[in-house]
């Protein structure tokens, strides 16, 4: 199978993604465990900032969005996107990957999770927040647009 320059990058950028959702989960580990065991049976207690949920949230999410990525890139070709369109679906997608690895590590230093500008019952704003939801939220549409093309161009590739 032969990847495009696009297709490449894309699988770039959600590898990043991937690593970075990957390496949340030390923070998962150091959360459950109330520090890090380097020694056998010796742990050495330490906190971090955010709640284990959080940790569990970015370590995941972040995955997700990095296989999003992968698997859509690996998808473009034969799917038979135009290479304008193949060009706004890599942007699209990445950015979405991107901007919701912001939101998810924001949110551990957000004490309203980087849900709202304001603050909401979770707690109240700061910069994390902002810094977290803002790119969240614009993506947040733009994604579904570019999963609507998506599905309309996987549609439209089953009729040929």
């Amino acid at each position: 199978m032969t990847f495009t320059v696009l297709q490449k990058k894309m699988m770039g950028h959600g590898a990043l993604i991937l690593f970075i959702g990957m390496l949340a989960g030390i923070g998962l580990l150091i959360g459950l465990l109330g520090g890090i065991e380097l020694i056998p049976g010796q742990i050495i207690q330490f906190s971090i900032p955010g709640t284990t949920d959080a940790w569990v949230r970015t370590h995941i999410g972040g995955m997700m969005n990095g296989m999003l990525i992968l698997l859509v890139a690996a998808l473009l070709s034969g799917l038979g996107f135009a290479e304008a369109a193949a060009k706004r679906m890599s942007w699209m997608l990445v950015g979405t990957g991107w901007a919701n690895t912001v939101f998810y590590w924001a949110a551990l230093f957000a004490p309203n999770r980087a849900l709202s500008f304001a603050g909401n019952k979770w707690g109240p704003s700061n910069l994390a927040s902002i810094i977290g939801l803002a790119p969240a939220l614009l993506f947040a549409v733009i994604s579904l647009i570019a999963v609507f093309l998506l599905a309309r161009q996987a549609f439209a590739s089953a009729k040929s």
